[in-house]
């Protein structure tokens, strides 16, 4: 019988796999200096936030190694987890130069993510250039991935690719990217886009173009129309058990940003 009773009381698979809710400082926080995020996120029950490049938070590359350590610190004494650095880094540019200063970019916000203890930093591709065959760009997109990535893994910092980009969203573009970059350190970060959708709603057939490679969710408006139950259950079969951040407009207010988080946050718990 006791035996019987522990199987009983044993946490379903599904729980072990169980996504997380957090947000991106874009828009919704990014007003909000560091505590202020914290703070809202640990009143709100959210397990995490994404840091985006330019905002009040102020954890940028310009920062001095004790300024790194206090953020670290600061995280460390809470109970949310920095999930990540998002930067505007992009590397389809058909000039060496840009497409150089990308790739240094990155690698110094990974090593500022590295100090700060972030697990990883967002980057994105943001469109095909005119002019340049289409299968040039991804190659390059993922060649340079594929460099930031061998830099990150030294620092325990993953390169996470936004699912972004005019033309660069579509899943199936994405998808031979990270084949280019091949490499375990470069990982997919879903985006919630329309072009996700085939012309039935449904978004299984993208997702599962890579679906083994993600390594970050960003979700937006809940009541958009995009089919997030089937994205939720998609992730749970697929063994995510990482966060869901919520990437929505700001309020005016604190107190109004609190009050629409409690209810994205009602409305998350009956979805998943």
């Amino acid at each position: 019988m006791r035996g019987l009773r522990e199987q009983k009381t044993k946490a379903p698979p599904w729980k072990e796999r169980e996504v997380k809710l957090g947000i991106v400082t874009y828009n919704i926080a990014a007003n909000w200096d560091l505590p202020t995020t914290i703070s809202v996120c640990e009143e709100i029950g959210l397990s995490g936030v994404e840091l985006r490049t330019t905002h009040a938070h102020g954890v940028e590359v310009v920062m001095g190694p004790q300024e790194r350590q206090k953020v670290r610190a600061t995280f460390s004494d809470s109970n949310v987890e920095l999930a990540g650095l998002g930067s505007a880094f992009d590397y389809h540019s058909p000039d060496q130069d840009e497409l150089n200063a990308n790739i240094e970019g990155t690698k110094a916000y990974m090593q500022l993510a590295s100090d700060v203890g972030s697990p990883g930093v967002k980057v994105r591709p943001n469109g095909l250039p005119e002019g340049v065959p289409e299968e040039k760009t991804l190659e390059q997109i993922g060649l340079a991935l594929r460099t930031v990535g061998e830099f990150g893994e030294n620092l325990g910092v993953q390169v996470r690719l936004e699912v972004h980009g005019r033309e660069t969203s579509e899943p199936s573009r994405i998808a031979r990217i990270l084949d280019v970059a091949d490499h375990a350190n470069v990982v997919a970060c879903w985006n919630s886009n329309s072009a996700d959708m085939a012309a039935d709603g449904t978004i299984a057939d993208n997702f599962r173009l890579i679906e083994s490679r993600i390594g970050l969710v960003h979700i937006n408006r809940l009541h958009s129309g995009y089919p997030y139950s089937e994205l939720f259950s998609l992730l749970r079969q697929a063994g995510y058990s990482g966060l869901c951040l919520a990437e929505i407009p700001g309020c005016p207010d604190l107190d109004s940003a609190k009050e629409l988080l409690r209810y994205y946050k009602a409305l998350w718990e009956l979805l998943v």
